[in-house]
């Protein structure tokens, strides 16, 4: 069977799943899958964030904080699109969430980019060896609020469910119960 790109998201998440259940020590039963979920993609857009900086302030000359807003804002998008829609697979209007999502990326960056990752690397530590120490940070504020604010839906404990096809008969049982 082809691997079709509308079945990556539910692929993402069975796969998730099953590694959490496999987790030693009865890991399994604290941590959720979409924590992994979160983990993974967020360890790929830091990835795009620290590659776009790298671009930014290495390769084009561009100042640290012009470079540092670039890479973020670039990363923060993708991250959003990735977690809405393969990790926290949320069908509810994007709009609500989208402004949320901002607000919780607002606060995360004056909190945790120019507080914690600008001002180390103001004290002198190498700017990405302080972008790393910052996304620590932020990857922990960030799951909290994706989780329980931004996509308050789901559980995190597995798959999406699709709801059941009611046939025709099964509608009419159920009908003399509602």
């Amino acid at each position: 069977m082809p691997l079709a790109v509308e079945n990556f998201p539910e692929l993402f998440t069975s796969f998730c799943a099953a590694v959490v259940r496999r987790l030693p020590f009865g890991l399994g039963t604290v941590v959720a899958p979409s924590f992994l979920g979160f983990a993974l993609i967020n360890g790929f857009t830091f990835g795009v964030d620290l590659a776009l900086l790298t671009l930014a302030h290495g390769v084009f000359g561009l100042p640290l904080p012009v470079s540092v807003t670039v890479a973020y804002l670039c990363a923060f998008a993708l991250s959003f699109v990735l977690n809405r829609s393969m990790n926290f697979r949320s069908h509810a209007p994007a709009g609500r969430q989208a402004v949320l999502y901002a607000i919780a990326v607002g606060i995360n960056y004056v909190v945790f980019i120019l507080g914690v990752g600008a001002g180390l690397a103001v004290m002198g530590l190498e700017y990405h060896l302080a972008r790393i120490l910052a996304g620590a940070c932020e990857g922990v504020f960030l799951y909290c609020v994706m989780r329980w604010v931004v996509f308050p839906g789901r559980s995190g404990r597995g798959p999406a469910r699709r709801p059941r096809r009611v046939s025709s008969q099964d509608r009419d049982c159920r009908v003399g119960f509602l």
